[in-house]
C-alpha cells in the first residue's frame, strides 16, 4: 500500500516533507488541500489529523502528522539514502537545527508576513523594515554557522527544514517587493546553499504548485 501524502501548497512544513519522500524515493499517493476551500476540515481529514492541520502521512494504515514527527519516522522507516548521520554528535547537530529552524528562522518569517502578504490593513513602513531587519539578523547567525556545502556537512533533514522558510523570504520578495528578502541580499555562502539545493534533480518537483498557477 502506497503511502499517502496530504499537502498544503506554500506550507515549509509540508514543503520539508515532500523534499524528504522524494529524496528517498518512497512511493506516494499526492493529496493536496486547499486552504481556502476548506478542505482541511473535512471528516476525512480530521480522521487524519483531528488538528486540520497540513502534512500529514498515512503509511500502511498509520496514520501521523507534524512535519518533525513525520520526517524522523521516515528516515527511521526508509532508511535508504539517509538523511542522518550515524554519529551521535553529527546526528544531534542536525535536529539542533531542525528546530532553530522551526523556531527562529520560521518566526522572523511569520512576523513578515503577517506584516505584509497576510496583513489585513496596511502596517507601519517602520515595523516592516524593522521586521525585514530581524530576518536579515537571523540570517546571518545561519551565515556564521555554515562550514560546508550544506548545514551539517552532508544533505540532511536541517537543510530539509531550513530552506522552505528562506525560500518564503524571498518569494515575499518577489509578490511584494522591498518588503520581503531580495536574493541580492542573502549572505555569500548562504546564497551558494540555495543554489545546491535548487540544483537538487527532484527539487523542481516541489516547488509550490500555487506558485505558477
Amino acid at each position: 500500500m502506497a503511502l499517502t501524502f496530504y499537502y498544503g501548497s506554500g506550507s515549509p512544513y509540508a514543503w520539508k516533507v515532500w523534499l524528504t519522500l522524494e529524496h528517498k524515493g518512497i512511493p506516494y499517493e499526492f493529496r493536496r488541500l486547499s486552504f481556502d476551500a476548506g478542505s482541511l476540515k473535512s471528516p476525512e481529514f480530521l480522521a487524519v489529523n483531528p488538528r486540520g492541520k497540513v502534512p500529514a502521512i498515512v503509511d500502511d494504515g498509520f496514520a501521523l502528522a507534524e512535519s518533525a514527527a513525520i520526517v524522523e519516522y521516515l528516515e527511521e522507516r526508509y532508511p535508504e539514502k539517509p538523511l542522518l548521520p550515524s554519529d551521535a554528535h553529527q546526528r544531534a547537530t542536525v535536529r539542533r537545527l531542525a528546530l532553530e529552524a522551526d523556531l527562529y528562522l520560521a518566526k522572523t518569517v511569520a512576523t513578515l508576513f503577517g506584516l505584509t502578504l497576510f496583513a489585513k490593513a496596511p502596517a507601519e513602513r517602520t515595523a516592516i523594515d524593522a521586521a525585514r531587519e530581524s530576518a536579515l539578523e537571523e540570517l546571518a547567525r545561519w551565515e556564521a554557522q555554515l562550514a560546508g556545502p550544506y548545514l551539517a556537512g552532508a544533505l540532511s533533514l536541517a537543510d530539509f527544514t531550513a530552506y522552505p522558510h528562506l525560500r518564503l523570504l524571498l518569494r515575499l520578495e518577489e509578490r511584494q517587493p522591498g518588503n520581503g528578502i531580495a536574493a541580492s541580499r542573502l549572505p555569500p555562502k548562504l546564497a551558494a546553499w540555495r543554489g545546491r539545493i535548487e540544483a537538487l534533480p527532484y527539487y523542481a518537483k516541489t516547488v509550490p504548485p500555487h506558485w505558477s498557477e
